[in-house]
């Protein structure tokens, strides 16, 4: 029997607003019935770092006014999820960390701002590991944050509160952020979409905003989902000097890929990926076809090692310095996976500086301009492996993928290399789920800044699965 609570958090953020239009659903009931579903659920899944129900619902209310008499924005009377490491002038801003617990932020970051200006009702913020340092997210100062298809594994990170919010059904949309994949692992690990945008295509504050690594994106359950929020966070930000004009809004899929050349890549090189992803990859692939696009296997001479190499001497130059700060200023006092993110990320940058970083990356451009003069898109896993163990840490335990044991857990995504390459959009989508039940995922890899083909090649994959449609396709969490 379906059960009425479950059939409304779980409408997506296009049809819920097309309810709200028609007077067939108010905001109101809609937020009730997340709020209903978040205290079943938070207690195992553990994915709000803040909720301010109270706050919102008055919101939902004002909504429920403007429906009424016509004056709805694009996102009117939608339950978003912020991750909390975009701040919020005057309320907490932690990162996870119990360094920073007593932390209030000055200033509200841009996309904060356009979601709230849009009608969008921020009735929760969302975890994160410390310092947003794991492919993971469980924290000193917030405890584990669970997987909502599988509670003995991770929701992935760092946006890992977010992509469980989604997946539980407790948020319609979700914000994330990127510098190594954050965005794309939880949307991987939780079944739901994540958007990388190309670098200064959505604003962000200083200097963050200056590392060309760092992407803050949209997240939700479906491919149009996900574009209605980018249409609304995209564009340039006077906060923000590198931020780029919005492009044209990302239209509906049209139902076709008619013309379209989609390059597969498995392993990108050395990465190791396990059957059930190789398997849901392929069958991704196989979509696109079915769509009418041409899909050709390739290789890329890129090695996980040396990838790795120039992210973590990357890191060092900017996020290592970060925790170090935060160290001196506050007393040493951090998770070991945010102090070996600090060290390693040091050693690196010292050993190969910043100059040494930049030539690995200019090869991974050079490789990519390759595949792109003769294919539109590139379709690739977006992890190796399904997901993480919950509440493990891998600095003691090595994570072993596909009988290949790893030096990090960053290792495990195939969503690095897409940093370095920081001006493709890079879109992951669902593509199967494994035998623990948690979801795979793939990334579609566009040319830099054409956002549109990304999110027509993603919307091919996930037309041919029915993600969140009926109980069969939903968390029994």
């Amino acid at each position: 029997m379906n059960d009425p609570v479950n059939e409304l958090v779980y409408l997506s953020a296009t049809e819920a607003v097309a309810r709200f239009a028609a007077r067939e659903l108010s905001p109101v009931e809609l937020l009730t019935a997340v709020i209903e579903r978040a205290e079943r659920t938070e207690k195992d899944v553990n994915a709000f770092a803040e909720q301010s129900f109270e706050q919102a619902m008055e919101q939902a209310r004002e909504a429920e006014r403007r429906y009424l008499d016509g004056t709805a924005r694009p996102l009117e009377g939608l339950p978003v999820a912020l991750k909390e490491e975009q701040p919020i002038a005057g309320r907490p801003l932690r990162d996870g960390s119990l360094l920073l617990a007593d932390n209030i932020a000055d200033v509200t970051h841009p996309i904060v701002d356009r979601i709230t200006a849009a009608g969008g009702i921020v009735h929760a913020r969302t975890t994160t590991p410390e310092f947003c340092a794991g492919g993971f997210t469980h924290s000193d100062l917030w405890g584990v944050t669970r997987n909502p298809w599988n509670l003995g594994y991770s929701s992935g990170g760092s946006s890992g509160g977010s992509g469980a919010a989604l997946a539980a059904g407790t948020a319609l949309l979700a914000t994330g952020s990127d510098i190594g994949g954050s965005i794309r692992i939880p949307a991987s690990f939780n079944g739901v979409v994540g958007y990388k945008p190309p670098y200064g295509r959505v604003p962000a504050l200083p200097p963050y905003n200056l590392d060309h690594y760092c992407h803050d994106g949209p997240m939700a359950r479906t491919v149009a989902d996900c574009a209605l929020l980018q249409n609304v966070i995209a564009g340039q930000d006077p906060r923000d000097p590198v931020s780029l004009p919005a492009p044209p809004p990302l239209p509906p899929y049209s139902g076709s890929l008619a013309g379209r050349r989609v390059a597969l890549c498995l392993t990108l090189g050395d990465y190791p990926i396990e059957e059930d992803v190789a398997t849901a990859t392929r069958r991704a692939a196989d979509a696109l076809v079915a769509a009418g696009a041409t899909v050709a296997e390739i290789e890329l001479p890129w090695s996980r090692a040396e990838i790795m190499r120039a992210a973590w001497a990357h890191y060092g130059a900017i996020f290592g310095p970060i925790l170090a700060e935060a160290v001196a200023v506050h007393g040493d006092g951090l998770t070991r996976y945010a102090r070996d993110f600090m060290d390693r990320s040091l050693k690196a940058h010292a050993e190969l500086g910043f100059y040494g970083a930049l030539k690995i990356e200019a090869r991974v451009h050079a490789d990519l301009a390759a595949v792109f003069e003769r294919f539109d898109a590139l379709l690739c896993p977006t992890s190796g492996t399904p997901a993480l163990l919950a509440g493990e840490d891998h600095v003691e335990t090595p994570l072993v993928v596909a009988g290949v044991t790893l030096d990090h857990n960053l290792e495990a995504p195939l969503t690095v290399p897409f940093n370095l390459a920081s001006r493709c959009p890079v879109l992951s989508v669902p593509s199967g789920r494994s035998a623990s039940g948690v979801p795979t995922g793939v990334q579609v890899v566009g040319r830099p800044y054409d956002d549109h083909t990304v999110f027509e090649v993603g919307a091919a994959v996930t037309a041919a699965l029915p993600w969140y449609a009926d109980d069969k396709w939903r968390p029994a969490t």
